[in-house]
């Protein structure tokens, strides 16, 4: 056993048998759209489209529960119009981040020893790698969870699940729930423990993971979106989330909370 002051913050450190458990630190997870960046990346690429827009049949293709296998066609279409990887990657660096976002990332990359990062996201990896790396954020994050995507030897980008899984309330491609545990369960085995799960997000596929926390826990709903409106159902149906819910609409809200939990 032993203590060790940094900054503020006391870690507390317990040895179990050949490694430590670290008590203070802890970790932010993202959602991408209407999250970290202000629009829906699946839908932003549409501006590559001719007349920046889609044809009805595609459009109305989509089932719920189905998004990723409805942009794989999305991402046929755009190949068989001859929209390449670069015009691709040109149009999605131009995707705004929310309001504050840029400053919340900066503070998050400034304090790295106290927080671990990571995004969950029914985007992909190929626009999330592009959007990160061109404003120099992908350091902030430790890992992203989200649907796997690579250029095919003709120029096409193509999607894949990020996993299968048995949960009926989230769609088929990615439950939330089970990226949060299954990453909570490695990191316990590899000596990491967390004082406080802060969730950031908006839609209703957020809920899922939400409903996972525990009452030492947060959930920042973007308010007016989805799963602040869920939330609030909930609470109403006298069956609200074990965890604390604070509202933010400009991530300048995120980092206010952020700066308090590191002052404690």
């Amino acid at each position: 056993r032993g203590l060790a002051c940094e900054g503020n913050s006391l870690l507390l450190f317990v040895c179990f048998g050949s490694y430590f458990l670290t008590a203070m630190k802890f970790l932010l997870v993202f959602d991408f759209d209407h999250t970290i960046v202000d629009e829906n990346s699946d839908t932003w690429i549409v501006k590559c489209a001719p007349e920046k827009k889609l044809p009805n049949g595609l459009r109305n293709s989509y089932r719920p529960g189905h998004w990723t296998e409805y942009m794989g066609r999305v991402f046929v279409y755009l190949g068989d119009n001859g929209v390449k990887e670069d015009e691709m990657k040109r149009t999605m660096t131009t995707i705004p981040f929310t309001a504050g976002m840029v400053d919340l990332l900066g503070f998050i990359g400034e304090n790295k020893e106290l927080f671990d990062c990571i995004i969950a996201s029914d985007s992909n990896t190929v626009f999330i790698d592009w959007i990160l790396k061109a404003a120099d954020f992908h350091k902030v994050f430790d890992e992203v969870f989200t649907n796997p995507a690579a250029f095919s030897s003709t120029g096409y980008l193509t999607v894949q699940n990020f996993h299968a899984h048995h949960c009926a309330k989230c769609p088929k491609n990615l439950c939330k729930r089970k990226v949060l545990k299954e990453f909570l369960d490695k990191q316990l085995e590899r000596g990491v423990s967390y004082t406080q799960i802060v969730y950031i997000g908006d839609g209703g596929n957020d809920l899922c993971p939400v409903m996972f926390l525990k009452k030492d826990d947060i959930a920042m709903p973007r308010q007016g979106y989805t799963l602040e409106k869920k939330i609030s159902q909930l609470a109403q149906d006298l069956s609200p989330v074990e965890c604390s819910v604070l509202v933010w609409s400009s991530a300048v809200d995120i980092m206010s909370y952020l700066k308090l939990l590191i002052k404690k």
